[in-house]
């Protein structure tokens, strides 16, 4: 028998249902509700799959009729999602988005005691990495439960003594938990990654106030292999060994919602390595980082002009095109 074809990317976390008043408005009147589905780790998938790779989400849901609408969702997109656990003592957990236009959305989350918070580090099966080249978690998930920071190790350990290389984006959700446990805990994760993945405001939460050299510096002597920070407006930044490396900034003329930005700039960054068999190699960092801080800086800059999580996520001959300043043809 053939041996199954390589998944190139395995991610951990909750996805939920999100709600959006129609007309787009407060909730609090709203007659109507727009339903989708989001999550930063299916985000990330989902926007993975979308330009071309192979991609594996695991979780905990519900075995409610809104975890059928995930699953179908992220399987009708390509994504694996055979490895995840149905829990029929708890509930998929939803959420809800309202945007008034100005500033970001307002989010109101209702997770708690959900499917994916029951998660605890025996559920770890070491067949969620078989066949697989690269493990993505974020900071979100050892958040949502008692057991899931050890979860999360766990997860992260088991990947890289199968071999895969670990990335982690700190996605800090100040709702979630308190300041000085979520500080902590993030922290305790960057030696366990291979590349870190902070915004620079998540940056500056972590430790304190630095220049992003700085940050970036610091965040490889606790043991990460290659840092990517994001400047927002001001575009990306990557640091591995003694190199820097700088991203301009994707400009659009107006922002719609930013949820979701730094997902899709997770999944073109990735994308671009993972074209590579060696990914931490220097010789291909030197040649794939510029690449991929280009990729990255043009999905996060186009996920804001959707106010979907991940529905305007562009295939890979659309993000290619835009990215050399092609059009794309449309009839």
């Amino acid at each position: 028998m053939s041996s199954l074809p390589k998944v190139d990317f395995v991610t951990l976390g909750e996805s939920m249902i999100l709600f959006q008043p129609m007309p787009e408005g407060s909730i609090a009147y709203a007659p109507m509700f727009s339903k989708s589905v989001g999550g930063a780790e299916s985000n990330v998938a989902l926007g993975m799959s979308r330009l071309g790779k192979k991609t594996r989400w695991i979780s905990r849901l519900g075995n409610d009729p809104f975890a059928g609408t995930i699953m179908s969702t992220l399987a009708g997109e390509g994504v694996d999602v055979t490895h995840v656990i149905r829990d029929d003592q708890a509930p998929t957990a939803v959420f809800f988005k309202e945007s008034k236009g100005y500033g970001d959305p307002n989010v109101y989350y209702y997770r708690r005691n959900s499917a994916a918070s029951k998660f605890k580090p025996e559920d770890v099966k070491t067949e969620w990495f078989e066949d697989a080249r690269h493990f993505h978690v974020t900071g979100i998930t050892p958040a949502l439960g008692e057991n899931t920071t050890d979860l999360v190790v766990e997860a992260m350990k088991e990947a890289k003594k199968q071999g895969l290389t670990v990335s982690f984006d700190p996605n800090l959700r100040r709702k979630l938990w308190s300041e000085e446990v979520a500080r902590d805990t993030l922290l305790s994760l960057i030696p366990l990654c291979d590349i870190f993945m902070p915004g620079l405001d998540e940056a500056e939460f972590l430790l304190g106030s630095k220049t992003e050299e700085e940050y970036c510096q610091a965040f490889l002597d606790m043991g990460a292999k290659l840092v990517v920070l994001k400047l927002g407006t001001k575009g990306s930044m990557a640091k591995f060994a003694d190199t820097v490396l700088y991203g301009d900034p994707f400009k659009v003329e107006s922002v719609v919602d930013t949820v979701g930005a730094g997902d899709a700039f997770a999944a073109g960054f990735l994308s671009v390595l993972l074209d590579e068999e060696n990914v931490l190699s220097e010789g291909v960092l030197q040649t794939s980082v510029p690449k991929a801080l280009t990729r990255a800086n043009t999905m996060g800059a186009l996920a804001t002009q959707f106010k979907g999580d991940w529905e305007g996520a562009p295939t890979l001959v659309e993000v290619e095109n835009i990215v050399a300043g092609k059009q794309n043809t449309t009839r």
